[in-house]
């Protein structure tokens, strides 16, 4: 069975992500389009480096075009922020990008958009579900990849520059033009570095960058900007003195950022100081939004300018969508996706890493300097972290412990609120929090926990590992 998750569909290559699930999927997605009578709308189609990825996308392409939709198809490797302002740009009804993101090598998998260029809503995901479930191989329609070109079915699509002419408009070039940093960018062979290096060396910018040959392996390690993914990042920017280093994971969507000290900033902390940013520097009004798992700094710097922070579930759709029903500024996760208002209605790691260059070159601060002013501020906030993987037999028993009898260890704070809204979160009344959930996109168990300090929060995760027994 082909699931969504919070971030599209994705699979272990050659297990589930075959050439016929990816066909049986394109044959839903046709179907729908067919009972909506918008055929010529338009399907935007585009794809990563991963292994399968340009060959998936072509079979993508072929059965829409052999159901007498019409296809965009982005001629090159694209980052997902890309192929979802093409969308957007494109009026398009749907697309989707051929990617699994962050995951590990020997995953693929699809996202797919809808009109406006944000991700698919849960409600949208169930309908493509039940319409997979209905297909079989002989309903399967497609064509040649050349045959659709010839017909006019498929058409080659090159946003690239209005994309990047786009992210260019909604910063602040003169200014970082006239700080002339010297940055370090590691794509971790992803796709971001045609994108950003347009954008950074037309704002005069010094750039250097590493991990930037195609290899489907990722170097052997996640295509996902972390504190341990970034460590060649980290050594050079203090060996060569860059004023920081940006990593961006296999679709570009997310990233991670390195100081001049060496130091990984949190994605926490790189929205915080941009929500900050943009409400102090450039004196923009607006309230923000997170996801549960993502800090509660935000929330005092929104009550501090007399803005609202609104919390909502994991994934992304979730976000924008309550992004656009509050006109909120910024919206953001703790796993390193950000946008803000008047963007593409989506985590876009290419205009977030233009935007902190913007940052740094208005302010004239480092990162390290505009942290300790937040802190100093608002007070401190420290993030743990926990990923457990499990087998089917202990997934029912937390399952049971947790959702069914709903039962909680005695943490040594006294609880506010606990919420079910998405895993089990439970509120301190000293401000402190933990949630506990199923990731939306591999077979992990998540903890995270925030208080004020790494002790505090070290704690009451091992108190939950303790009592769940994992």
């Amino acid at each position: 069975m082909i699931k969504f998750g919070t971030g599209g569909w994705r699979a272990l290559i050659g297990e589930e992500f075959t050439r016929e699930n990816v066909q049986l999927l394109s044959q839903a997605m046709a179907n729908i389009i067919k009972d909506q009578n918008c055929q010529n709308k338009g399907f935007v189609v585009g794809y990563d480096r991963r292994f399968l990825s340009d060959k998936a996308a072509r079979w993508i392409a072929e059965v829409l075009a052999g159901n007498g939709v019409k296809v965009l198809f982005v001629n090159e490797i694209a980052p997902t922020p890309l192929i979802m302002f093409t969308v957007n740009r494109a009026e398009a009804e749907y697309g989707a990008a051929v990617t699994a993101s962050h995951n590990p090598a020997d995953y693929n998998g699809i996202k797919i958009f809808t009109r406006g260029g944000r991700d698919a809503t849960e409600d949208t995901t169930k309908v493509i579900e039940d319409y997979i479930a209905r297909v079989i191989k002989e309903d399967i329609q497609s064509i040649e990849f050349g045959q659709g070109v010839d017909n006019g079915r498929i058409q080659i699509a090159d946003p690239f520059n209005t994309y990047i002419d786009t992210v260019l408009g909604m910063l602040d070039i003169e200014a970082i033009k006239k700080r002339r940093l010297k940055i370090l960018l590691d794509p971790m062979y992803g796709v971001s570095r045609t994108c950003l290096q347009a954008v950074l060396v037309t704002a005069r910018c010094e750039l250097d960058i590493i991990n930037d040959r195609h290899d489907t392996l990722f170097g052997g390690r996640l295509p996902s900007p972390n504190t341990q993914t970034l460590q060649r990042l980290r050594d050079m920017v203090v060996e060569k003195g860059y004023d920081i280093g940006i990593g961006t994971d296999g679709d570009a969507d997310r990233l991670g950022i390195i100081d001049k000290n060496g130091d990984f900033i949190h994605p926490n902390n790189i929205l915080a100081l941009l929500y900050y940013y943009l409400l102090k520097y450039k004196g923009w009004k607006g309230g923000a939004v997170r996801n549960l798992a993502t800090t509660h700094l935000l929330d005092k710097i929104a009550r501090d300018f007399g803005e609202e922070c609104h919390e909502v579930p994991v994934g992304f759709k979730h976000i924008s969508s309550m992004m656009e029903a509050r006109n909120a500024l910024i919206g953001g996760e703790s796993s390193g996706g950000l946008t803000i208002r008047g963007h593409i209605k989506g985590k876009d790691g290419i205009f977030a890493a233009g935007l902190l260059v913007e940052m740094l070159s208005v302010t004239g601060k480092s990162l390290s300097d505009l942290l300790k002013e937040i802190h100093e501020k608002y007070g401190y906030f420290h993030m743990v972290e926990n990923d457990f993987r499990f087998s089917q037999d202990k997934k029912t028993e937390l399952m049971k412990t947790l959702f069914t009898d709903k039962l909680l260890p005695d943490f040594g704070y006294e609880a506010d609120r606990v919420s079910y809204s998405d895993g089990v979160k439970v509120y301190f009344k000293d401000g402190g929090w933990i949630i506990v959930r199923f990731s939306g996109t591999e077979s992990l168990l998540r903890v995270f926990a925030e208080m004020d300090s790494e002790e505090k929060a070290s704690i009451i995760c091992e108190k939950m590992k303790e009592f769940l027994n994992i």
